[in-house]
């Protein structure tokens, strides 16, 4: 709230009400010079269909018609963000407005889906999914205020005698210097068919499509279950083998999508021996890139990565369940003392390390390699140990084992999604009902030392190694299905 996000100067006191204040706080109009830009949201529901509706269709509902996605359902939001709205557009219909408290919101929308709210910026959480107005969306990088619906300008009146200079509004509630965007990812393997036609189509081909969209991220995060070799043979579509390199040369990939942080949870990081394991981590290191999940030795593949981002501080941290839950894998994967390979995940550990970063100020950013199902739904296992990342106090719970896709959860304060599918390997065709050919890309929100939002980016493959974004109606098809196998 406006009100909440002022310091007032020695002297003065907030005002029962606007007649006996000598200073006012009024919503101006997009021809005055505002003292203040406050942005608000129209959100619903995460697990909510459409990503956005026209400023018409706003403010038709707003006017007392029926929205067709949001079936009849009317604009939740506090008295305060009413008053606000009502003093920009003038007065609603009546049958359009719900007013609830603030603390009502969210279990009410969720308990009435279809359902939709409009809610100020600095309230967004990520039980909320932004719906962008005529194609703006305050949780995106390219926002522009000026030309978003919901940008409302404030202004101070008084008479000049009694307006000290020290009394000033805050310019806004969204200042991008403490936004972060993080984008997460699923299976990167560059191999067999993925490799083969990178080799005949281009290094670079697989980010053709969606490329941009993860390097415009402030920090990109890839899962690469691949050690580089440059021992590595020529690749083969139809390899046999499940033991597994890449070419050296590959890297130019991972440097086009501007990467930031490699996860090394994978079940294959040691397939080409330690030679190669130690190789590729020389390889990071020479990019600059962090690395996590797994290292030269269980101690540094154990420990966490730290980055800062805007204000926001994040700690990556991850493990793979281990051979004697994933049976199919070789124990040699597995990092110890002496040689490298992934972390083996310690709950224990895990159950204090956790907790103590986030006490130290750190969104905890946790990522598992655990046992392969080809389900939509969650299975059994992974929810529970899943949830026991949760109960320790994780922000971000991510899947990077999966090869077909997960549903999700929130549980106390994390988002959870049991697994994303590919972002680069050769399922193409490969899985049942052609499962493993859609994806997410999860492209989380920070806000000044907060969790606010996630979108959730779909692709399709077109090939065996090139995903590219979906058309709207393989969005709505795939969400629709994700979100049931969630429950939702």
């Amino acid at each position: 709230m406006m009100q909440a996000a002022i310091t007032l100067p020695v002297g003065y006191k907030h005002a029962p009400t606007s007649a006996e204040a000598d200073v006012t706080i009024q919503v101006g109009d997009m021809n005055m010079l505002p003292t203040s830009q406050w942005i608000y949201a129209l959100v619903a529901p995460f697990p909510t269909i459409p990503d956005g509706v026209t400023f018409d269709e706003l403010i038709h509902a707003w006017e007392g018609d029926t929205h067709p996605q949001f079936d009849g359902s009317p604009l939740l939001m506090t008295e305060s963000t009413l008053g606000v709205l009502t003093a920009f557009w003038g007065a609603p219909n009546p049958q359009a407005v719900r007013l609830l408290s603030g603390d009502e919101l969210l279990a009410y929308a969720w308990s009435n889906k279809p359902s939709w709210a409009i809610v100020p910026f600095e309230e967004l959480e990520p039980r909320w999914k932004v719906l962008a107005i005529d194609d703006q969306s305050p949780i995106r990088k390219d926002f522009n205020p000026s030309t978003y619906s919901l940008t409302i300008p404030f202004i101070l009146s008084s008479d000049v005698s009694l307006h000290p200079e020290s009394l000033s509004l805050p310019s806004t509630n969204r200042d991008t210097s403490r936004l972060t965007t993080l984008v997460m990812t699923g299976v990167t393997a560059l191999v067999r068919a993925t490799a083969y036609t990178m080799e005949l189509k281009g290094i670079t081909y697989p980010a053709l499509d969606i490329g941009s969209v993860l390097a415009d991220a402030d920090i990109t995060h890839i899962s690469n279950e691949i050690p580089f070799s440059p021992d590595c043979p020529y690749p083969s579509p139809s390899m046999p083998s499940l033991v597994f390199c890449s070419n050296p040369k590959y890297i130019e990939l991972l440097e086009t999508i501007g990467t930031d942080v490699i996860e090394l949870t994978g079940d294959h990081f040691m397939d080409y021996g330690a030679d190669a394991t130690l190789y590729t981590l020389e390889m990071y290191q020479d990019h600059s890139w962090l690395y996590y999940g797994g290292g030269a030795n269980s101690g540094e593949a154990q420990q966490p990565v730290f980055i800062e981002n805007n204000g926001n501080r994040f700690a990556f941290i991850g493990c793979n369940i281990g051979c004697q839950v994933k049976t199919e894998i070789p124990c040699d994967a597995i990092a110890t003392a002496n040689h490298p390979g992934a972390a083996q995940c310690d709950f224990d550990w895990l159950s204090t390390e956790i907790p103590a970063l986030r006490e130290a100020g750190y969104q905890v950013i946790f990522t598992f390699q655990h046992r392969e199902y080809y389900t939509y739904t969650t299975e059994p296992l992974l929810a529970v140990d899943f949830g026991k990342i949760s109960a320790a106090g994780a922000t971000i719970i991510s899947g990077s084992q999966a090869h077909q896709p997960h549903g999700f959860s929130f549980e106390d304060e994390s988002y959870i999604h049991y697994g994303l599918g590919n972002l680069f390997f050769d399922q193409f065709h490969y899985c049942g009902y052609y499962a493993c050919d859609d994806a997410f890309i999860d492209r989380h929100v920070f806000y000044n030392g907060r969790h606010i939002s996630t979108e959730l980016i779909t692709i399709h493959f077109v090939d065996y190694a090139r995903p590219r974004l979906m058309t709207l109606d393989e969005r709505v098809h795939f969400l629709e299905l994700m979100f049931s196998a969630s429950d939702w």
